[in-house]
């Protein structure tokens, strides 16, 4: 009787920890060294936007910095998650469409991070056309085209997973709830009041992507069909 190979690959629940980790980090450290100064978004005055980047220096490349770093934790998450799925014996384009939303959530915390991370830099704040121009990036990368990955990889992991009871129906019911917040963000885009879902669907998101790689790590071991 041939032996079920083990699963290799890194901890999906260590792997989702260390990001989350990172990404309040990030927001942590960005509080306290903008020293009680309120937080300020892309849509305020143009005036108030140069000035929010020109006197916080280090908070916005302290903050950028965590921000950066929590899409590597991610990105593997993604993948590994991915790899997990078809180890159980997952063999439907849901395993495409999660790597798919990973892949560009993983992005869009790349792009986020970095193009914060020139808003740091004195000559980038002094123009005001220019800082309005790069925050609107950094929003939307790390609003809307995050929100909208991670709804794509929610998606493909909660509806594969619901099918084959590799999840209990509640977390896979929230993981499509998420999906579709996810997505909603796109009308964030003609509608200010839409950049509501943005939030819900990462801070929701990380309660739910940490249930589900605890219990994916959980769940039954490889289909012996697919591991001959």
């Amino acid at each position: 009787m041939k032996s079920i190979p083990r699963f290799r690959g890194p901890s999906i629940v260590v792997l989702a920890s260390v990001h989350i980790l990172l990404f309040v980090s990030g927001l942590v450290a960005g509080s306290v060294l903008r020293h009680g100064a309120s937080f300020i978004t892309p849509f305020a005055p143009a005036e108030q936007v140069r000035m929010f980047f020109n006197q916080s220096p280090m908070a916005v490349r302290v903050s950028s910095f965590f921000l950066f770093g929590s899409a590597v934790p991610f990105g593997i998450y993604a993948v590994t998650t991915v790899s997990r799925l078809r180890y159980m014996g997952v063999r439907a384009a849901g395993t495409n469409i999660t790597l798919l939303g990973g892949l560009i959530a993983t992005i869009a915390l790349f792009f986020s991070g970095i193009a914060g991370w020139m808003l740091s830099v004195p000559d980038v704040s002094d123009s005001i056309a220019v800082v309005k121009a790069i925050y609107f990036f950094s929003f939307l990368c790390g609003g809307v085209v995050y929100a909208i990955g991670f709804g794509l990889f929610a998606a493909g992991v909660s509806v594969t997973s619901h099918f084959t009871r590799l999840l209990p129906r509640w977390l896979t019911f929230l993981g499509i709830v998420l999906a579709i917040t996810g997505e909603l963000t796109w009308f964030s885009l003609i509608a200010f009041p839409a950049n509501f879902f943005i939030p819900i669907t990462r801070y929701v998101g990380f309660i739910w992507m940490l249930l589900a790689a605890i219990l994916l790590t959980r769940g039954r071991k490889a289909n012996p069909a697919s591991a001959g």
